[in-house]
Parts: C-alpha cells; structure tokens; sequence
C-alpha cells in the first residue's frame, strides 16, 4: 500500500527484454534500507526491487502490466515518480493506492492558472465512472483531488510545489499518464450495480 506523496525522482538507467521486462531504477534511497523483494511504486505501479546497486534497483516487470500501464514508453533517461510502500505508523498525506494501475489516461489539454497548470485528462470509458469531482485518483503515482468531471474528460491543478518534487513538471498534452481510480469509488460502484 502507498499514499500516493511521491519521495523521489528516480529515472530508468537500463531496460532489458529477458522473458519479462527488466528496468534498472537510479534513485537516491538509501539502497541499505531498501530489503529485496520490497515494493516500490514506480510511476504509480507497485514493482517489486529483485537487486540492488549502490544507486540503484532492478525490477522485473510482467507483459501483464506493461499491457496495463504508460511501462511500454518507457526509455532510458525517463524521470520516474518514486514511492516506498507505507509503514505502519506513517502519515496518510494522500488516500489509500494499491500500486495497481487500472488503465492509461491522455493528457488532452494543460492551461496555466496563476502559479498553477490545469491538466485535463481523458480516461478510458470503463473507467470514467469511477472519477467524482472532489474525489482521488492516483496519476502516474501522485494521488490528486479531481476538480471537474465531464464524461471521459476529468480535471487536475497542480500547484508549483508538486510540479517541482514529481515529474509533473515534465508533463505535455498527448503524454500517457497511469491511472489508478480510488478504491472506495470502485466498491461504491460495485455495491451500487448489486442493488
């Protein structure tokens, strides 16, 4: 489990195709406090860290969740939001994320608003129904509060501190973003469907 309060930008220092997918993470983590077979949510997906360097972490990723997430535009270079898995007595500054992403949104739209960018995004139509104005969502990792709902289309600002301390600052209209719905709207909905 994360909060969705991103600790560190790593980037990917290598990928390999062996069977699965394998990423190589720069990070500054303390890599001694790091245990093997921790979780890590990179980009909002929970990896699991299968070695260690001295900056540095692999992952193996499966076809499974490339197929799932933004993981198949991965390159070398790419600047990732990082997340250590919540510890019991930590703060929850975010909402409840699992790491287990439910699909990709598109960037359609970024408009400035003071020191502020609203983002727009389009989420898949099967997912759409679980975005609520003022309600959570976790994007590529961040968990964020949702200002508006327009069918497929929700909005986001993000102030100046969360575009400097994520990659948010990087983001462009067309970028692919993963997309992890709120699991109270996920159980909401499906209690609402049983009734």
């Amino acid at each position: 489990m994360f909060t969705g309060i991103i600790s560190d930008i790593g980037h990917v220092r290598e990928l390999e195709q062996r069977g699965d997918l394998r990423a190589r993470i720069a990070t500054s983590y303390v890599i001694e406090t790091i245990d093997l077979g921790a979780s890590i949510a990179c980009d909002g997906v929970c990896l699991t860290v299968i070695e260690m360097g001295d900056d540095w972490f692999d992952v193996e990723i499966s076809a499974e969740t490339v197929s799932k997430t933004n993981l198949a535009k991965w390159v070398v270079g790419r600047r990732l939001n990082l997340e250590r898995a919540l510890k019991v007595g930590d703060e929850l500054g975010g909402h409840i994320v699992s790491g287990h992403v439910d699909g990709v949104a598109e960037i359609i739209a970024m408009v400035d608003e003071g020191d502020s960018t609203r983002v727009t995004l389009r989420a898949p139509k099967d997912l759409a129904r679980f975005v609520a104005p003022k309600g959570s969502v976790a994007l590529n990792g961040t968990s964020l509060t949702v200002n508006e709902v327009d069918g497929c289309d929700f909005g986001i600002n993000f102030i100046p501190h969360t575009k400097e301390v994520t990659t948010w600052g990087d983001a462009q209209v067309g970028d692919m973003i993963n997309l992890e719905i709120d699991t109270l709207a996920r159980y909401v909905a499906r209690l609402a469907e049983m009734s």
